[in-house]
């Protein structure tokens, strides 16, 4: 508690407060990429095998894959998609090629690209097509005709140093394809593409999560807020608790304001590092004990 008093007496400018939360988020993404990879791969399956098992008519059990993809909706209804900007090393992967197509941007002393937002907006249905695609596969016993072709799967393969390849040309290229849009794109997968991003967006979130501005303390014609965002929302009024599924929750307009007007609770306010914490520690804590139950469960069904 003493640690955390101490913290909070720290006066930071906006400068060095901007570097301390992309430092955290950093720090969060890369301990999640290394500890819990496969994460977004083992929830989808978890949708797959729901579908998988209704079209054959029989049972759902409870699994792992299943535990992942409960544990997942249910921590994104009461924190938003936290997993989705700090946990998915799907979206860390294109959020670091993204920098490094900035900073090559910034070198070069070339603009970087922007899609056009009624396109953005259009193209950002997309992912519920690829949703549904998958899921009619599945429930109709398709399912082997995608065999080899997911890029997931691939990534999945790769992070775990899998390199048997034989089958997996489609996905190979299919994944190759996506990192070049992240490259140049902002969150390119996770906005247009991401199967598991239509299911957050679906799911309901409390209205605590929802990040607010007061319009009325803004600077006239700023939009740094929205300029930022990589869903390129726009952040609704304070007290309307408008909460968009299409958010990342990944603080960025939090980060960016110039005056400090944009976040989320008053009583988070000024303490936005200790909750993107907290809500870390949350989600590793429930991983942790889903992988623990998973490794009973497997060791006492060998028995």
């Amino acid at each position: 508690m003493e640690v955390i008093k101490f913290m909070k007496s720290i006066k930071l400018t906006p400068k060095k407060k901007k570097q301390l939360n992309m430092y955290v988020r950093l720090a969060i993404q890369i301990l999640f990429f290394l500890l819990f990879p496969s994460t977004f791969t083992s929830a989808f399956n978890g949708v797959k095998y729901i579908f998988t098992q209704i079209g054959l008519g029989s049972s759902v059990a409870l699994n792992s894959f299943l535990a992942v993809l409960i544990a997942l909706c249910v921590y994104t209804i009461v924190f938003g998609r936290f997993f989705c900007g700090y946990a998915c090393a799907f979206g860390t992967m294109g959020d670091l090629l993204h920098k490094l197509y900035l900073f090559i941007c910034k070198k070069m002393k070339k603009k970087p690209f922007k899609l056009n937002d009624k396109l953005s907006k259009v193209l950002s249905y997309l992912k519920y097509v690829v949703l549904l695609f998958i899921v009619i596969m599945y429930f109709l016993a398709y399912s082997s005709y995608l065999q080899g072709k997911s890029p997931w799967d691939v990534f999945s393969m790769i992070v775990s140093f899998n390199f048997r390849f034989n089958g997996y040309t489609f996905g190979i290229i299919a994944l190759a394809v996506i990192m070049v849009g992240m490259f140049f794109i902002k969150r390119f997968f996770c906005r247009f593409l991401c199967p598991m991003g239509a299911v957050f967006s679906l799911l309901p979130s409390l209205p605590f999560t929802a990040v607010t501005r007061k319009r009325e303390n803004c600077i006239k014609g700023c939009k740094a807020c929205k300029n930022i965002c990589p869903a390129n929302i726009d952040i609704p009024e304070r007290g309307k608790w408008n909460v968009s599924g299409e958010c990342f929750q990944c603080g960025e307009c939090i980060s960016v304001c110039p005056k400090q007007n944009t976040g989320v609770s008053e009583k988070v306010r000024g303490n936005e590092i200790w909750y993107v914490l907290l809500r870390a520690v949350i989600l590793l804590v429930v991983l942790y004990f889903i992988g623990v139950w998973y490794e009973k469960e497997r060791y006492y069904s060998c028995c």
